[in-house]
C-alpha cells in the first residue's frame, strides 16, 4: 500500500471513530432546559451499571416495602474515575428506585424488582453549581428533574459521608478498591 493510500485509510478510519463515539459523549454530557431543569438522558440503562441496593435508607427505619436502587453513571467518567480515583467534572450518576416484588411467576422466595417508583440524579457540574460543584436532581417519573434545594439533607449527608467526592463509593464494590489504591478515600465513610 502507497503512504498516500496508508493515510487516507488512517484518516477515513479515524473519522469514522469520531464520527461513531461523538454521539455517546454528548449524550453523556449534563443536559438542562430553558428553566435550570436537568434532562435525564434516555440511554442511562446503557451507562455504567455501579451498584444495587435493597431496602437502603438513610433515615430511621421506615415501615414500607423495601426497594432495590440501581446507580448508573455516565461512561466518561467512570473513564476517569478508573484513571484517577476522582470524579471530574460534568460527572453524571442516575439513582433509579424500583419496586420490590416477591410474588409473581415462579418465584417462591425473595425479592425482584419491579416497576420505577422513582429517578434521582447528581451531577457536578462545577461553572454551575458553586461550592463543591455538584447538585441533586428529582426527576419521579419525569423526563426533566428539578434541582433539590441546598437545604435538604442529601447535600450535608453526601458532604459528611461521602467516600469519594461528595458520592457513596463505599457502597460501589467496583469503585471501592480503584479509590483505596489511588487514595482518594475521605474519612468520613
Amino acid at each position: 500500500m502507497s503512504p498516500f493510500a496508508a493515510r487516507v485509510l488512517f484518516a477515513a478510519s479515524s473519522l469514522t471513530c469520531l464520527l461513531t463515539c461523538l454521539p455517546m459523549c454528548l449524550m453523556a454530557q449534563p443536559r438542562y432546559t430553558a428553566d435550570g431543569q436537568l434532562t435525564l438522558p434516555s440511554d442511562y440503562r446503557e451507562w455504567i451499571f455501579l451498584s444495587s441496593g435493597l431496602g437502603m435508607t438513610y433515615a430511621q427505619s421506615m415501615q414500607m416495602a423495601p426497594a432495590f436502587t440501581n446507580v448508573f453513571v455516565n461512561p466518561a467518567a467512570y473513564r476517569s474515575f478508573v484513571s484517577t480515583g476522582k470524579w471530574p467534572d460534568k460527572t453524571m450518576l442516575v439513582l433509579e428506585i424500583r419496586a420490590s416484588a416477591s410474588k409473581g411467576s415462579i418465584n417462591q422466595g425473595g425479592s425482584y424488582q419491579g416497576d420505577v417508583v422513582g429517578i434521582e440524579g447528581e451531577v457536578k457540574d462545577q461553572a454551575k453549581f458553586p461550592g463543591n460543584g455538584w447538585a441533586f436532581f428529582g426527576f419521579g417519573k419525569s423526563s426533566t428533574g428539578k434541582m433539590l434545594p441546598p437545604s435538604e439533607d442529601c447535600y450535608s449527608c453526601h458532604a459528611e459521608h461521602g467516600a469519594v467526592d461528595n458520592t457513596f463509593v463505599q457502597f460501589y464494590p467496583a469503585l471501592l478498591g480503584i479509590a483505596r489504591q489511588k487514595g482518594t478515600l475521605s474519612g468520613h465513610n
